[in-house]
Parts: C-alpha cells; structure tokens; sequence
C-alpha cells in the first residue's frame, strides 16, 4: 500500500474548515480535477493527467475523519482520501491522507508507477490546501 499525506495550518476555526471540506464539489474541483459530479454519497471524478484520462468512481464514506471517500471502480486496486481536522494556534491544521494500491490496468500500469502518481496527489493536495486558505483569506 503506497501512501500520500499533507498537512497545513490554515488561518481559520475548525468548523469554518469543516464546511469549507464537506461542501464536497467546490473542494473537490480545487483540486484541478476536471470534472466532478456528486449524487448522494456516490462521487464520480474524472481528470486528464498528461495523455491519459482517468475516472474514479468514489463512494463517500462515514467517519470519525471529516471527508473520506473510497474508490468502487477506477484505476486502482484500492484508493482511500481522508481528511482530518484540529485546532492549533493559529487556525486549524488539516490533514488529507490518500492511501492506494498498485494500478488496475497493466497498460497505465508500466507507464505510471508509484512516483508519478505521488507527485500527481500531492500537487491536488497542494490545490486544495491553497483553495481553502483563499478562502478564508
């Protein structure tokens, strides 16, 4: 199992960051995914990553954590996001945790291995970080 985690202060109270996260769409296309559709709990993404587009069926799950989705279908053999919240001085720390396990598809799979797809979620990470601050700056 391969894994990505981020965290960052960001200069708010939790519930304000709690909202910004669970308002589900608008965060989720912070991420730069091109499109993102939620019906329920059911969270489809589709996203153009250099040559390849990629769609992920997702489901949202129930936690103690404030966002988690697993994949139902996609790319991976298993795929987990999670984000959590605290408060800190100086705002609220938030922490997405993406945990995933080797490519689905033998194709994709010789041609994106575990580093691409590290640095691909740490740079939608990065956006989404950056989103919430913007908008509680």
């Amino acid at each position: 199992m391969e894994r990505v985690s981020l965290t960052r202060t960001v200069p708010a109270d939790p519930e304000t960051v709690t909202d910004l996260i669970t308002d589900v769409e608008p965060f989720m296309l912070a991420a730069g995914f091109d499109e993102v559709t939620l019906d329920g709990d059911n969270l489809g993404i589709t996203n153009r990553v250099g040559l390849f587009e990629i769609e992920l069926d997702l489901e949202i799950v129930e936690t103690d954590a404030v966002l988690r989705y697993e994949q139902r279908q996609g790319i991976f053999e298993s795929m987990m996001t999670e984000y959590t919240v605290e408060a800190v001085d100086g705002g609220t720390e938030v922490t997405a945790t993406t945990e995933y396990s080797a490519l689905d598809l033998p194709v994709l799979g010789e041609m994106i291995d575990s580093t691409v797809i590290s640095r691909q979620r740490k740079k939608e990470l990065n956006k989404q970080f950056d989103w919430l601050v913007e908008q509680v700056s």
